[in-house]
């Protein structure tokens, strides 16, 4: 382990931009080409490849791994159980072999028990230069084998020399680099050199500590600059262990406390419209039209949106609910209380197909209220159009429904108090809070989503937003039975369709289309609804067929078809994800089912089971799957339960391919997993909560040098409100 105890001299690169500047507050905001060992030309590469541009970056740049400087393996006893292997021997033969894409230089090293190849496909030239026949190398990388011999790869190598080691690390750090980088000499080795130096020059000064004592002892927590000096060179694991734990801690709590002071700042001084009583509107459709008894977790949100506009400030908060749970009931007796006192709302739904899908399902359920309903979309004709803007911004529509046309410059609202947008993860936020502005006080917001969010992601990504969750499903709702079926059973799952056809059921075949525009992608959609249509010949049986390509008017006689139950068969791409009510559609087949993703299966899956009677979703695949599509498909046939789907979505794919996570920078931890530490997560929010509890604004002195750290990081991450 390096000890920094004694004043280090400050040597620098000379730069046209200046000198290295030296205090306390501002050493770590030196650009990088400062260092010792950077350099213009370097400084250059840093930036492009790596994002560092100061000494601070440099320091968050953290190791993968760390090797043992005293682990050298023989190459002979080189084994496929070992990832990555440190070697030492000499140079004993040169060669570039091939020519243009096919170009690879191979060196062989040898020791006293054998000899391994080591291959090169970029930055031939340059590494050639440094390569010699008799030198001696230490040489890390990952193994691999070509024609059963193992070899290593582009691999990290250090020129033996008998300088000196003392003082020197043997636990060494190996650092994520790139090719780029790697031909001008800087590989993962020589940019923990550089850190090296740069430890060099910092004190305990330079990295202060930001964590109140009190969760520094309750959480047994390293100091700042401990953990700092530790990531990159610890004594030991133990040592790295803790410098780890400490920074991920650090990443955690301070993402809840900006979360929490936002949503704590928002219920004590946003200034929000009052809804204060429940009148006749929602009573009178709660008492006579209501279609059935709510579901406690109905009932638990409605009270939660109750208290939010009945306090004077605005609601912000996040309603998610499993496919069925309710949600659209909630979010129309939302609408009544708002209409109850003076209020307008409107929904904004993705699509035509969804927005139309609300609008029949509300206008249906309010036939006997007094109220005015309208829908604006991009297809509404011009005359129309004119009507609704007028009755809009009179405020004779009390509840006004669409889609991204809500949002234009011309829909003005007479008295906006409400609103609602579904599937709010397809909408940017910029669109949204183009809603938000059509009125003068903010109006009270609703966001919801048919896709379960895991607790993890929603404290993370949505930590400013009150959230509730719906995850009860309506009494005598029969749960879907889902199999998975390989392409070989083809004609038994077509025998299976025919059968429920002939007891009067209507069928969905779902094919993976990626992006609605591609060629390709269309021709098989094209393929799969001929092949559909061979089994399922007219006039015996009708089929529509709805895809992205479709215009909107086109698109929607053919869902209003299947709707009206005039044809049997829907083949569709996953534009009827959401919003197609069908209470009659009994099975689900999912084409390629392999390559969706989790939450999208269970979204498709959701489209069926609406009705009385018994239903299935049908996963189709080919029998060449991997490990990982292998395990969503058994995830899928175990459970109907959309959280407990949507965990596991985000075990196997992370944060930033949930779909619905804000691309906020909320979730760009440098260390910290919201899958692999949800035990710190927990931690972290749950500290942070009692002490935003005790001291909202961080007036304590206890918390000084908390508010203070704060301070000085406003403007270099970006926390957004959902507005």
């Amino acid at each position: 382990m390096p000890q920094f105890s004694k004043p280090v001299s400050i040597i620098f690169a000379q730069s046209s931009q200046g000198n290295l500047i030296r205090n306390n507050s501002t050493i770590l905001s030196n650009p990088i080409e400062y260092l010792k060992g950077v350099g213009p030309l370097r400084g250059d590469l840093l930036k492009k490849e790596l994002q560092i541009f100061t000494f601070k970056d440099l320091l968050e740049h953290f190791p993968f791994r760390h090797i043992d400087k005293t682990e050298v393996k023989k190459i002979a006893s080189i084994n496929p159980s070992l990832e990555y292997i440190q070697v030492s021997g000499s140079i004993i033969s040169i060669e570039v072999l091939g020519e243009k894409r096919a170009k690879r230089m191979v060196a062989l090293l040898q020791d006293d028990t054998g000899i391994l190849e080591l291959t090169w496909f970029q930055g031939i030239s340059w590494i050639q230069k440094s390569l010699a026949i008799g030198q001696e190398w230490l040489v890390f990388g990952k193994l691999s084998y070509f024609m059963g011999k193992p070899q290593l790869t582009h691999p990290e190598m250090e020129l033996v020399t008998r300088e000196k080691t003392e003082g020197k690390p043997f636990l060494e750090p190996i650092y994520p680099s790139t090719e780029k980088l790697r031909v001008r000499g800087l590989n993962g080795r020589q940019i923990g050199k550089l850190i090296y130096t740069l430890m060099g020059l910092l004190r305990e000064a330079d990295i202060p500590e930001n964590l109140p004592e009190p969760i520094l002892s309750a959480m047994q927590l390293m100091p700042r600059y401990e953990a700092f000096r530790n990531i990159h060179f610890p004594p030991n694991p133990a040592a790295y262990e803790r410098a780890v734990n400490r920074l991920k801690f650090e990443e955690l709590f301070l993402a809840q406390l900006r979360l929490g002071m936002i949503r704590s700042q928002r219920h004590r001084y946003s200034k929000g419209l009052l809804f204060g009583h429940v009148g006749a509107l929602f009573n009178t459709f709660y008492e006579k039209y209501l279609p059935f008894e709510l579901t406690g977790a109905q009932k638990k949100v409605l009270k939660e949106i109750r208290q939010d506009t009945a306090r004077g400030h605005q609601m912000n908060r996040l309603l998610q609910g499993d496919v069925g749970s309710g949600k659209t009931i909630v979010a129309l007796l939302s609408m009544l209380l708002a209409a109850d006192n003076g209020y307008q709302s409107c929904l904004m739904a993705p699509t035509e197909i969804l927005a139309r899908q609300h609008y029949a399902g509300i206008s249906a359920l309010l036939e006997n209220m007094p109220l005015q309903l309208k829908i604006l979309t991009g297809s509404t004709k011009r005359a129309e159009r004119k009507k609704i803007l007028a009755g809009a911004e009179s405020g004779t529509i009390q509840i006004l429904i669409g889609t991204h046309a809500l949002i234009e410059d011309d829909v003005q609202f007479g008295n906006l108090g409400l609103v609602i947008v579904d599937e709010q993860h397809r909408f940017g936020v910029a669109q949204r809070a183009k809603l938000w502005k059509k009125s003068a006080l903010a109006p009270h917001i609703l966001v919801m989503t048919a896709t379960p969010i895991p607790r993890t992601l929603a404290m993370t990504a949505y930590g400013d937003l009150d959230y509730s969750i719906m995850d009860e499903m309506p009494p005598g709702r029969l749960p879907i039975t889902t199999v998975h079926r390989f392409e070989d059973r083809r004609s038994q799952v077509m025998d299976f369709i025919k059968s429920e056809i002939s007891k009067g059921r209507q069928i969905y075949i779902i094919f993976p289309l990626i992006e609605e525009s591609d060629k390709l992608d269309y021709e098989n959609l094209m393929k799969g609804y001929e092949n559909v249509k061979a089994y399922f010949p007219e006039p015996s049986y009708w089929i529509s067929m709805v895809h992205g390509r479709m215009n909107g008017e086109q698109k929607e006689v053919n869902m209003q078809r299947f709707v009206k139950g005039e044809t049997q068969i829907m083949v569709s791409t996953t534009v009827i994800e959401v919003g197609v009510n069908v209470p009659n559609a009994t099975v689900m087949v999912i084409e390629s089912a392999e390559k969706f993703g989790l939450s999208q299966l269970h979204q498709l899956r959701g489209r069926v089971g609406r009705g009385a009677e018994k239903s299935y979703c049908i996963l189709l695949t080919s029998k060449k799957l991997s490990a990982e599509s292998r395990e969503r498909l058994k995830m899928m046939v175990a459970t109907n339960d959309g959280f407990r789907i949507a965990e596991k979505d985000l075990e196997l794919r992370g944060p930033g391919d949930i779909e619905g996570t804000r691309q906020s920078g909320m979730l760009n931890f440098k260390l910290a997993s919201i899958v692999g530490d949800k035990h710190l997560l927990e931690s972290a929010k749950t500290l942070a909560e009692d002490l935003l509890e005790s001291d909202p604004e961080l007036g304590s002195a206890v918390n000084l040098r908390l508010k203070q750290w704060l301070d000085s990081q406003k403007g270099q991450t970006l926390w957004s409100k959902i507005s």
